[in-house]
């Protein structure tokens, strides 16, 4: 089989999950990682027998890296994901894609001019009981889609925040709630649903005061095909309920995901809890299959390590397609609308005022939408 020589930008916590991926995954051949401070890179560089670099086009160029994944703070992934591709590697990045819709533009520029693949980590989207909605979705089998629903109530304590010195900050970090925690839930339902027309959002920060970013964030939206939606968020509630993704359709049917259940999960600090299942379902003619397949996805959950299973799954997407000339799973254009979801509630609550799709890149003295100004406050 042919193999991709691989490397990592970044050595945090996420990173060993892709780490481990790359060292073991048929596709790769994991030769390096990269990060600012080159005595961290060597540490982390030392466990997976690699090599360590503090430069990435040095990286790319010396290792030969053909493809990297880049697992920094938000707002430090345009940086290296434009250089890794100007220097000829294929670009993964964990989402989301960047905390601007600045940076996005920039990285899916510099991916469409070098003519290397692109892709956002988004593994959820291969659960598969969220494969199930998508497919009865795309079946027609609730008519058309006409309200959805993603709610995430989980909970951050102090302690998260603390464990690296970028949490809570909005420079470093690039929001709270909206841009760490509810990007999958907000991809899912967009996937489902397809293209937003318009949306209103608020946000605020409820009861984390010893941070900046929100910890909690609604929003209404209607999609271009005519449905109706809303966004809850919150990372308010001890110790941490669920995160669930529901479409209603047309025809009176309703499938739904609980993607994550119990404590949410943190990357490197914690395991998930509780197996992703289908928690409604009502399909006419197929209401009986809702406990069938729940005792399939615990056994499924039993049976692997859902920590890091679905993003090796994702990484060996990634890897196949570029070794099959093919788009990736998630694009960088796909991975953009999760962050045009985000900046739309946070232009609506500095604007005070429904906004409307799609959305332009507003320059660096936007102040992040609103962000770090906190207007109306």
């Amino acid at each position: 089989m042919d193999k991709l020589k691989t490397g990592l930008i970044g050595y945090g916590k996420v990173a060993h999950t892709h780490a481990l991926a790359l060292a073991t995954l048929p596709e790769s051949h994991f030769v390096a990682v990269c990060g600012r401070d080159l005595a961290r890179a060597r540490a982390f560089a030392g466990q997976y027998g690699v090599c360590a670099c503090d430069d990435v086009q040095h990286m790319v160029a010396q290792a030969g890296v053909e493809a990297v994944i880049v697992c920094t703070p938000h707002p430090a992934h345009a940086v290296p994901a434009i250089q890794a591709a100007h220097a000829g590697a294929h670009v993964l990045v964990e989402k989301p894609l960047a905390a601007s819709l600045q940076d996005c533009d920039a990285i899916i520029a510099a991916a469409q001019t070098s003519g290397v693949k692109l892709g956002v980590i988004s593994q959820r989207r291969l659960y598969e009981p969220v494969q199930r909605v998508k497919a009865a979705v795309e079946a027609g089998k609730i008519g058309r889609p006409i309200l959805g629903t993603a709610i995430l109530l989980g909970w951050r304590d102090s302690a998260y925040y603390a464990a690296d010195p970028w949490r809570g900050k909005w420079r470093e970090e690039g929001g709270g709630v909206l841009v760490n925690q509810a990007p999958h839930q907000v991809d899912l339902l967009q996937w489902f649903l397809g293209p937003v027309d318009e949306l209103f959002g608020y946000w605020d920060n409820l009861n984390h005061p010893y941070v900046e970013v929100e910890d909690t964030a609604v929003a209404v939206l209607r999609f271009k095909n005519g449905a109706l939606g809303s966004i809850l968020a919150s990372n308010s509630q001890k110790p941490g309920l669920y995160g669930k993704v529901h479409v209603h359709g047309q025809n009176g049917a309703s499938v739904g995901v609980q993607t994550d259940g119990g404590a949410m999960f943190v990357a490197g600090m914690s395991e998930i809890l509780e197996p992703p299942i289908n928690d409604l379902w009502t399909v006419p003619g197929e209401e009986h299959v809702l406990a069938r397949w729940q005792a399939e996805d615990r056994a499924t959950f039993e049976a692997i390590d859902a920590t890091r299973h679905y993003h090796r799954l994702q990484d060996q997407d990634f890897l196949q397609a570029v070794l099959e000339d093919r788009d990736p799973l998630v694009t960088g254009v796909e991975g953009r609308k999760t962050v045009e979801i985000f900046t739309a509630i946070y232009r609506s609550q500095r604007d005070r005022r429904p906004v409307k799709f799609p959305l332009d890149a507003r320059q660096g003295a936007e102040e992040f939408d609103g962000r770090l100004s906190r207007p109306g406050k």
